[in-house]
C-alpha cells in the first residue's frame, strides 16, 4: 500500500549478515492480531561479496549505511542503499543558519505581495 517510511532508519552488519534497523512499514489494515511489529528489524538478502563491501566502506570514522529508496521490481522488494557521512557541529550551524534565512525572505516576498 506504498506505506514505507526511511526516515531514521540505517542499516547495520551483526554477525556477517546485513539488517535494517528503524524502518517503520505500516502493519496491513485487513490483518489480524497476527501482524508483526512495524519497526522490527529485518533480515537484507545481500552476497557475501557486498556485505564485505558494506564492512569495508562503513569501517571508517563517520561513514554510516542508509537506505534511500524502496521499490518493488515483480514480486520483490528492493532497496536502494548508500554511505553517507554525518555533519560535522559547525555544518550543522551553517544549514539552520540558511535555512532560517531562506524562510525569512519567503516571508517577507509573502507580505510584499499580498
Amino acid at each position: 500500500m506504498g506505506r514505507c517510511n526511511l526516515k531514521e532508519s540505517f542499516i547495520k552488519i551483526i554477525n556477517n549478515e546485513a539488517y535494517i534497523l528503524g524502518m517503520h512499514i505500516a502493519p496491513y489494515e485487513k490483518g489480524n492480531i497476527f501482524n508483526k511489529d512495524p519497526l522490527r528489524n529485518r533480515k537484507l538478502l545481500l552476497s557475501r561479496k557486498e556485505i564485505n563491501r558494506l564492512i569495508g566502506a562503513s569501517t571508517k570514522e563517520g561513514y554510516t549505511i542508509v537506505a534511500t529508496k524502496v521499490y518493488f521490481k515483480g514480486s520483490l522488494v528492493k532497496l536502494d542503499i548508500g554511505l553517507a557521512k554525518g555533519k560535522k557541529l559547525h555544518d550543522k550551524r551553517e544549514a539552520i543558519a540558511r535555512k532560517d534565512m531562506q524562510r525569512e525572505t519567503e516571508r517577507e516576498f509573502r507580505e510584499k505581495f499580498k
